[in-house]
């Protein structure tokens, strides 16, 4: 449009206001700051326990005893530097990839930071732009009842667009989808609705999962049983020592407070949230270097679970360029050819349109025309010509756009012929419009409609390039049982078309006008077909919900404005680099490169996490359960509890501790099943009662013997423990690998050296057993290794009763 001598403010001016506080700069809301990093990694319940059990050892003078605090200090340090690396690269990420705004300064449009637009402004809004500040619209691109085209669908969730003249008002987060215009900014920052928009889209945030909510509930369970938990234990331990008065009176009572310490932290999993938010951080960088911008770490476990992937075909499956191929004319009316050369030079022209501008811009145009700009809706473009001038195009109405929807309202028997060659040219893989014209001059309305009469004039041809990548990728997506639904606003036919081109099995494609509005039928349709075309922004969203009621978790890409609430509704929405602002707000992945290549990657990396994080928690949650079923039988029998917290250290550390984070980060193939606590418990609890079991049986076995040292009968204990938890680690790192074998054979090796180490050996107070000691502990770790490889080939068999065969893949 032209700007008709409006200056906006000047560069002086625009400085001022923004110094004195009149900017649009919102909290920065990309991520949590260092501050609350920090926060919430040290200041946790589970720390509490750990470093208030820290200090008691200590005031005993015990440090010895007390290691356990370095690890579960270590951990915390890794968590905090972890995730404060992973804040640096996504914000970095977010400023490099920000939305600009486009604003008067001296009379000239400049594209601007978001920050940099303050009060009195004015905007220079075009098609695809977001809306930035809330403003005044001063000027459209048409007097009148021409004007802006705005989708407000991101606040109303309405998608109907909504036309604004001059005086009207443009909400931020609202989308220009037709014309141009200028508006003045009248709220900025916090106030405005793209602020609290964007901030909310990229904050950072735990979203709800079943992962993250199974390990939430797990440690609520945990929490409510340590109060009764500690009380069983310190009174076995104070009984074990002689009795509560004995115990206080003769000094007892340190050792019976130091084994009450151990058996209490020994049940709290320190390490299952730690592992879990360093995978994801490790994950969302790892996602960034190449190119993929995740909005929600989190949202890297919404990768492993999609198994529905609705694609928008241009930008996606096409590159996205369009090139003009070639006119068929039908009629000939005077100044077809500079109509469309005015359309293709237009401002506001999209891809399709621009591609006039190179074969018709030389032709003559139309003379103070009005204009109707695109519609995805309705699927046309019109230019109303009023007064006929020589050379110039013939007055009346023209309409470009897709055939069947210019001519919905003609005679079937006239218009029947040209249908029938636009549906040919479509099935051959051509994108088709038609441009006709009426002899109507109509000025447009509130809700603009073609006139009657309408003759077809032409027929335009557009090819798309389809993207070398697509069909690898789509091969990929149906050998990992992700089902693909090609959706876009062309014809079905010609989506149809190049769907085949990439390995779909997809003989004609559905038409989106005849889809049911109900939203079971619909999903009906949409298990039975893959490919619809003439879909409108309402059906996309309605695509989402119809998937979701049916249990599919659903991920969504697109990069226009009409795809931006079906995104911010899918389980997991997916923005192309080249996406409008509005989009990319609501999106929680981005394509930085636009290369539909990485998602392969990205839906890999997502199982990774998760299938990795469940294999670690159940080596946690294993420690978690014998501890609790030590304290109790050994606290309820009056028994001493068998090992120092320093013992415990070497078990954890060598179990559970260094092994998970390796293991946590591997390579992993498995696809998402739900149910992540029932199947971890079912593991994890009858190992931890296995163990149990051999702590038990070492204890009357040694009894039985007699004439142990309290340093022997810890050091049985300790190897007991140590070697039945190393074949549950043993079980859990199949199917084999090379690395894993490794990880397993170096938490062996480790074992050893305490032994062979003297000063190792007297720090963790453990000593050479007994022959007859040894043998027992032998038996017993023996007849463990068996129960748990029953367990492991019980636990196998309750999967594949849990779900179908084909969606069991080794991890």
């Amino acid at each position: 449009m032209e700007l008709t001598g409006m200056r906006g403010l000047s560069a002086a001016e625009a400085e001022r206001r923004f110094e004195s506080g009149q900017g649009n700069a919102a909290p920065d809301g990309s991520s949590r700051s260092l501050w609350e990093i920090l926060a919430a990694n040290v200041f946790t319940l589970f720390n509490g326990i750990v470093f208030a059990g820290f200090g008691i050892l200590l005031v005993l003078g015990r440090w010895q005893d007390a290691l356990f605090g370095l690890p579960a200090l270590f951990n915390t340090v890794i968590g905090v530097v972890q995730e404060f690396n992973a804040k640096r690269t996504l914000d970095r990420l977010a400023v490099l990839n920000a939305p600009t705004a486009r604003v008067l300064r001296d009379g000239v449009a400049v594209e601007i930071p978001l920050d940099r637009v303050v009060l009195g402004d004015v905007l220079v809004l075009r098609t695809g732009d977001q809306v930035t500040a809330d403003a005044r619209v001063v000027e459209t691109d048409h007097s009148g009842p021409g004007g802006l085209e705005v989708d407000e669908s991101l606040l109303t969730g309405e998608s109907d667009p909504i036309r604004k003249r001059a005086d009207d008002e443009v909400l931020s987060g609202s989308s220009v989808v037709g014309g141009t215009g200028l508006a003045e900014v009248v709220r900025v920052g916090g106030d405005s609705y793209a602020a609290k928009l964007t901030a909310e889209a990229r904050k950072f945030s735990l979203v709800r999962s079943e992962l993250r909510s199974s390990i939430d509930r797990l440690l609520k369970w945990i929490t409510w049983a340590l109060a009764p938990m500690i009380l069983i234990v310190a009174n076995g331990q104070m009984q074990s020592q002689g009795g509560w008065a004995v115990a206080l009176e003769n000094g007892a009572w340190r050792e019976a407070v130091v084994g009450a310490v151990a058996a209490v932290i020994a049940m709290v999993p320190l390490g299952l949230v730690l592992v879990t938010s360093i995978a994801f951080a490790v994950s969302g960088v790892t996602l960034a270097q190449r190119q993929v911008l995740i909005q929600e770490l989190p949202a890297v476990e919404g990768l492993a679970r999609v198994d529905a992937l609705c694609l928008d075909k241009t930008g996606t499956l096409t590159t996205g360029e369009m090139l003009f191929d070639r006119a068929i004319p039908l009629t000939e009316v005077a100044g077809w050819r500079g109509i469309l050369g005015h359309l293709g030079s237009a401002d506001d022209a999209n891809g399709t349109a621009r591609c006039l501008a190179a074969p018709f811009g030389d032709e003559l145009g139309p003379e103070g025309a009005l204009q109707i700009p695109f519609n995805s809706a309705r699927k046309w473009s019109a230019i109303v010509v009023a007064e006929a001038a020589e050379g110039r195009p013939a007055p009346g109405t023209w309409a470009l756009g897709a055939p069947e929807f210019v001519l919905a309202d003609a005679d079937p028997a006239e218009v029947s012929e040209t249908l029938a060659q636009a549906g040919a040219l479509a099935e051959a893989g051509s994108r088709t419009l038609l441009l006709a014209h009426s002899p109507i001059a109509s000025p447009p309305a509130e809700h603009p409609e073609l006139p009657a009469g309408l003759q077809p004039v032409a027929l335009l041809t557009f090819r798309e390039q389809v993207r070398d990548d697509a069909a690898q990728t789509l091969s990929y997506f149906a050998e990992q049982g992700v089902d693909v639904r090609v959706i876009s606003g062309d014809d079905p036919r010609t989506v149809a078309a190049v769907a085949r081109t990439v390995g779909l099995d997809c003989p004609e494609g559905r038409d989106a006008r005849t889809l049911p509005e109900d939203l079971d039928e619909l999903g009906e349709v949409l298990e039975r077909e893959r490919v619809f075309g003439r879909v409108t922004p309402h059906q996309k969203l309605q695509m989402v919900h119809a998937l979701q009621r049916r249990g599919h978790v659903v991920a969504m890409t697109g990069d226009g404005v009409n795809d931006a609430l079906a995104i911010k509704e899918a389980d997991l929405g997916i923005a192309m680099d080249t996406a409008a602002q509005a989009t990319k707000a609501v999106a929680r992945l981005v394509l930085l490169d636009g290369r539909f290549d990485r998602m392969p990657g990205v839906v890999a990396e997502g199982r990774r996490v998760i299938a990795n994080i469940e294999r670690v928690s159940m080596l946690f949650l294993t420690k978690t359960s014998y501890a609790f079923a030590i304290a109790v039988v050994f606290g309820l029998l009056a028994w001493a509890f068998p090992f120092l917290p320093r013992q415990l250290s070497i078990t954890d550390g060598l179990t559970i501790g260094i092994p998970a984070f390796f293991l946590a980060l591997m390579p992993n193939a498995a696809r998402y099943r739900s149910g992540f606590l029932k199947r971890s418990l079912a593991f994890a609890i009858p190992a931890g009662l296995v163990v149990t079991l051999a702590l038990v049986a070492l204890h009357i076995g040694a009894d039985r013997l007699g004439g142990f040292t309290l340093i022997e009968q810890q050091s049985a204990a300790t190897l007991t423990l140590a070697g039945v938890a190393l074949w549950v680690l043993a079980v859990l790192a199949r199917p084999v690998h090379p690395f894993r074998v490794l990880i397993v054979l170096a938490m062996y090796a480790g074992l050893g050296l305490v032994w062979l180490i003297p000063i190792a050996r007297d720090f963790f107070q453990v000593t050479w057993l007994p022959n007859d000691l040894g043998l027992l502990v032998l038996a017993i770790v023996g007849t463990g290794i068996v129960l748990i490889e029953l367990l492991r080939a019980w636990h196998l068999r309750f999967i594949r009763h849990q779900e179908p065969a084909e969606q069991l893949v080794p991890a």
